[in-house]
């Protein structure tokens, strides 16, 4: 006789499997339609993780429901498996983002952040040539400065202005700089500037490709919003994690009943 756990797990399974179809369809519409980089590196992982969960919740109904305990012990093995995956990644989440905040500037209603601030597993991420070249072409592609530039602020009103990370630190000089204000993307270098202490005057530029998407800066803006996007995910992990240990619980529940079921079902053979 199927007991409840087995219904239950099947249940969940066909919830699962429902969710993976989307999932699924959204990897596949990317892949058609991608014309960015972002895009681009979008499209495989959610392919990947469609699959993933429409395979595994396959393998979770029919164990479950049909009583073929080779495939729910696969299926518990899996989940075993993501739930440590899931942990460790949670615990490493915490860990990398545990450094790092702006800094006020004084009179400035936005903060502006270093590089230095971060972890070091960071820096070296946007450190990396390859990996800063991807991103530097997703910040262009958000078009994150263009919507600041816009806003055809006065110089009180930028200033005063809440900016975001990235806007912070990639669509305009550092105030250390001392560049004149002539819009929000546009700042002129004091007449006779040659080379500044500061690497990130030199690397700004008013062309809107160039900008300061070269600065330390740009690069430690990115790290604050990934710190701030990172936090939420782990936060939503550990959510997760508690839903699939219950999960994996009730499976094991249900890989005892089959067992106990295809013991008896032996039994009672002549």
């Amino acid at each position: 006789m199927v007991k409840f756990s087995n219904n239950l797990v099947g249940i969940l399974n066909i919830i699962t499997f429902l969710l993976s179809i989307p999932i699924l369809g959204a990897g596949i519409w990317l892949s058609t339609r991608a014309s960015t980089d972002c895009e681009k590196f979008l499209e495989k992982p959610v392919i990947a993780l469609g699959v993933f969960l429409m395979v595994v919740s396959l393998a979770g109904l029919l164990g479950a429901c049909c009583g073929v305990s080779w495939l729910l012990w696969l299926y518990l093995l899996v989940m075993f498996l993501l739930i440590l995956l899931l942990f460790c990644f949670t615990v490493f989440t915490f860990v990398v983002t545990n450094k790092g905040a702006g800094d006020v500037v004084s009179g400035r209603g936005y903060k502006e952040y270093r590089l230095g601030d971060y972890s070091n597993w960071l820096q070296k991420r946007v450190n990396n040539d390859g990996n800063w070249n991807k991103i530097r072409s997703c910040i262009r592609d958000s078009k994150v400065c263009d919507s600041l530039s816009q806003k055809n602020q006065t110089f009180d009103e930028f200033v005063n202005d809440n900016l975001s990370p990235l806007q912070s630190g990639c669509c305009k000089p550092p105030t250390a700089c001392n560049f004149t204000f002539i819009s929000e993307t546009v700042w002129n270098k004091p007449q006779g500037f040659t080379n500044s202490s500061i690497d990130d005057c030199n690397s700004w530029q008013n062309d809107p490709s160039i900008l300061c998407y070269s600065c330390q800066s740009c690069k430690a803006g990115v790290l604050a919003n990934l710190k701030n996007d990172w936090k939420k995910v782990a936060i939503v992990n550990v959510i997760f994690l508690v839903f699939l240990v219950i999960v994996y619980s009730i499976g094991c529940c249900a890989f005892r009943n089959n067992r106990n079921n295809n013991y008896q079902g032996w039994k009672g053979r002549p």
